[in-house]
């Protein structure tokens, strides 16, 4: 009785659970789902609403046990590795990036609104400037006339709700937005004078000192030429479908372009442009080096470390394990932040502590030498551990077997011990190199890619990740087109490497097997 009790009670909360859980996934549907409607997302719709029927059919029904396992770890599969690389492989082969994010009607719009000289009776706005989420240039507008708040891109006007202003009316702050300072609007103010935000398919909004106002452009689009022309200046711009750019008969592009499907022309710029290839290659052996020095020199001294604590009859070796894995159990991101201030020329604890004057970050050489030691600091401990783990795995008749035959601790060690061991850890090592190979943290936190050369956009410790981070998202003018093509190079270098290796561990298992 007690037990059948027990039984019906695990039913009921199992059943409650299950439908809380579907519940969640109800409302997060219909959350997802309406943003998706307003932008006329109709295929992302129709797959979002596929997810949600399948988890509704897995979890409403008795069978396919296997299923309930299988599908929430599929399912993030797919959104967090395979979404991500079908994505970046996509945009490799276009032109996104800035002056290519729109598509080719609001280009032609955005380069009509350039033209908009002000007009009698046209709305003014208080001004104020700032980066979206996704880092977009936006106009923070307050409409002087009824005191209404909008943001203003290349690509239109969007109301803006939940904005702060000061008692001016400017704004102050926008959720998802980031508003500039005076002086960063100062930095950029060329890039501010280029933005016009349009309105209409003659009318747009553009700067004016710290405010803005919206008037009629001189430019009109005329679709029997594909061309725009400039009643003012006399100027036309001629589409180019091929790079998505309006041209001059001269050659000179307008401001905006739109996102166009480019081939292979991001990897062949890799491949043949010397401006893009000798950094492209300078990086990827610096990146080769980096890595493989940061396993030899981690798997080197963690092996010893454990060799020496593997020692039988050692006392106080449970002390010395836990003292050694101190770096690995600090956050790697706080430490490379410590390391940098350690290396200071001035104030450093290096220079001080061995009566050094060495400036560091002032070197391509010694930054790399700086960055090789703070990640060996920090990568060792797990070099020790697994090594530990391994040497107490290993059968002890191969090595009593080799002391009978007379060999010394180094023959033993080389001809037996090390074999053996990297049977065991290569799979770690490669997972290790592959880890440094992409280690954006080490770099960006430690040296930030420095020292760079004047007018140079390559550091002297810039790993390939770190490069294409800063074509992307670091410089003035972002490139995720050619970005993603340099991500697809390193996914490519990688995976090369490591099934060299594999193969290489599985002709070393054939010999001692």
């Amino acid at each position: 009785m007690l037990e059948q009790r027990s039984t019906g009670s695990a039913t009921t909360a199992g059943l409650i659970a299950k439908i809380g859980v579907l519940a969640v996934v109800a409302a997060l549907a219909v959350w997802a789902a309406l943003p998706l409607i307003a932008a006329e997302a109709w295929w992302g719709l129709a797959l979002e609403a596929a997810v949600a029927a399948v988890l509704f059919y897995v979890y409403l029904q008795r069978r396919a046990i296997q299923l309930k396992y299988l599908v929430p770890g599929t399912l993030l599969l797919i959104a967090f590795q395979i979404l991500p690389v079908v994505l970046t492989v996509g945009t490799s082969f276009s032109n996104y990036g800035d002056g290519h994010r729109v598509d080719k009607e609001q280009a032609t719009e955005a380069i009509i609104a350039a033209g908009v000289q002000q007009t009698p009776g046209g709305a003014i706005y208080l001004l104020a400037v700032g980066e979206s989420s996704a880092g977009e240039l936006t106009l923070l507008l307050t409409d002087q006339a009824d005191g209404s708040t909008w943001a203003g891109t290349e690509e239109g006007l969007t109301e803006l709700d939940g904005a702060t202003t000061d008692p001016t009316g400017r704004i102050t702050a926008a959720p998802d937005y980031t508003v500039w300072t005076l002086a960063e609007l100062n930095e950029r103010q060329a890039e501010l004078a280029e933005l016009a935000v349009p309105t209409g398919p003659e009318s747009g909004i553009r700067v004016q000192g710290l405010s803005a106002f919206e008037g009629q452009s001189t430019r009109s689009y005329d679709e029997a030429c594909d061309c725009i022309t400039d009643a003012e200046t006399g100027t036309v711009w001629h589409a180019d479908d091929e790079t998505g750019t309006f041209l001059t008969e001269d050659g000179e592009p307008a401001l905006v372009g739109w996102r166009v499907n480019i081939g292979f022309d991001n990897y062949l710029d890799v491949l043949t442009d010397p401006d893009i290839r000798g950094p492209f290659l300078g990086v990827f052996a610096w990146n080769v080096m980096f890595a493989a020095g940061s396993v030899l020199f981690t798997f080197a001294i963690g092996l010893g470390t454990a060799m020496a604590l593997n020692r039988p009859g050692m006392r106080g070796t449970k002390v010395y394990r836990a003292f050694m894995i101190l770096p690995y159990a600090m956050p790697s991101f706080a430490m490379l932040m410590v390391w940098a201030q350690m290396f200071n020329r001035d104030f450093g604890l290096v220079n001080e502590l061995f009566n050094l004057n060495v400036d560091w970050y002032g070197g391509t050489w010694s930054a790399r030498a700086m960055t090789l030691i703070a990640n060996t600091w920090l990568g060792w401990p797990y070099m020790f551990l697994i090594s530990l783990g391994a040497l107490q795995a290993l059968p002890s008749d191969s090595l009593e077997a080799a002391r009978i035959d007379g060999a010394t601790g180094v023959t033993a060690f080389r001809k037996i011990t090390l074999p053996l061991l990297l049977i065991a850890l290569t799979p770690l090592l490669i997972s290790s190199f592959a880890f440094n190979f992409n280690n954006f943290n080490a770099i960006e936190l430690l040296s930030g890619g420095h020292p760079f050369k004047a007018g140079d956009s390559v550091g002297g410790t810039d790993l390939l990740i770190t490069y294409a981070f800063r074509q992307a998202f670091g410089s003035s003018s972002a490139d995720y087109g050619f970005a993603s093509a340099i991500s697809v190079f390193i996914f490519l270098i990688v995976a090369t490497i490591s099934a060299v290796m594999f193969r290489f561990t599985r002709n070393q298992e054939d010999v001692y097997s």
